[in-house]
């Protein structure tokens, strides 16, 4: 059932699902986010099955505000407070020690917990209603697009979820920026909504991961792995466009094209070279090209700056397709 969901009614059915250990996609201000009771191990088993998702890529927690901290980490790295300041509520997952209260099933069974607090205020109510951490990767089927409206969510899964809560398009439009706070200095493991010069500026020196997860070792955080974000059209990513496009191609590009009459299809993402008018507008986009028939999408590679250090990110795993559908792929919110 996809509902919209704006009053209190529809938020208390959903808590009550996710208490008696069901499913539900809601909205975040990144993508949507499919939701189990974090300290349940048979609910967060049930993500996993739903969305035939590997266990060794570990699921975000999220928390209605930060006095949850306490129920999911023993203890809190100096740098939290200052980040959580900085950018909570918001697109930012930090990795953290984890309690005994979350199962090993959530951090792929390190002793490890990716935490934020979401942007959202459907997100927030639903979690404070619900009275627990909500384990939450993004709603979608393992290696498939990820989601940014309800449609999507109710598209890939149909009625094997409970309920999906309709909070309209997801503002940010791409996954949370994960940093590791357990070791000597920060580590951006995955780009995100919270950009590298941004980090930079609350915490100064921050490391930043290069490289892709063996599929065989459970992964610190969503989003590490080779393919990820796939359409199932295959994806081709260039630098510039200097060629003429083959037959049936689309194109996925910041800017208008010179000639956008030579593509099949053409999805713009800004007209003003606004990385972040693009990234609330890049999952959806990728959704209607797949959509379309087509033999392969052309994707221009963004400005290596800001947002668009993580929307390359997205588009480098997404090129990683695989025409047989075998191979990981991921999600997080």
């Amino acid at each position: 059932m996809t509902t919209p969901a704006h009053d209190d009614t529809l938020i208390e059915a959903a808590a009550a699902t996710l208490r008696d250990g069901g499913l539900v996609g809601f909205p975040t201000e990144t993508v949507y986010g499919l939701g189990g009771d974090a300290t349940n191990a048979e609910a967060v088993a049930a993500i996993f099955d739903a969305k035939s998702r590997p266990r060794f890529d570990p699921i975000i927690v999220h928390l209605a505000n930060t006095t949850q901290l306490e129920t999911v980490t023993p203890g809190l790295p100096p740098l939290v407070e200052s980040l959580a300041r900085a950018f909570w509520p918001g697109p930012l997952t930090l990795v953290l020690p984890r309690s005994e209260s979350i199962p090993a099933i959530v951090s792929a069974g390190l002793p490890t917990v990716g935490v934020r607090v979401p942007d959202h205020p459907i997100a927030r109510r639903l979690i404070e209603a619900a009275g627990c951490p909500v384990a939450a990767p993004s709603a979608n089927r393992f290696g498939c697009i990820s989601p940014t409206t309800a449609e999507h969510v109710r598209s890939q899964f149909g009625d094997r979820i409970e309920m999906v809560l309709d909070g309209g398009p997801c503002r940010v439009g791409v996954e949370s920026s994960v940093v590791d706070l357990t070791g000597p200095v920060p580590r951006l493991l995955r780009p995100g909504g919270v950009t590298l010069e941004q980090l930079q500026e609350v915490v100064g020196s921050v490391e930043v991961h290069h490289g892709v997860q063996p599929i065989d070792q459970a992964a610190p955080s969503p989003g590490l792995l080779a393919r990820h974000y796939a359409p199932s059209t295959p994806l081709v990513l260039v630098d510039s466009i200097d060629l003429a496009p083959a037959p049936r191609s689309g194109l996925l590009t910041l800017t208008r094209p010179d000639s956008p009459d030579d593509w099949s299809r053409v999805e713009v993402l800004s007209e003003s070279d606004d990385l972040v008018e693009a990234a609330a507008g890049f999952f959806a986009a990728l959704h209607r090209l797949d959509a379309a028939g087509l033999e392969q999408i052309v994707a221009v590679r963004f400005p290596e700056t800001g947002l668009g250090v993580a929307l390359n990110n997205r588009l480098q795993r997404g090129e990683a397709h695989d025409p047989a559908g075998s191979g990981p792929t991921s999600g997080g919110v």
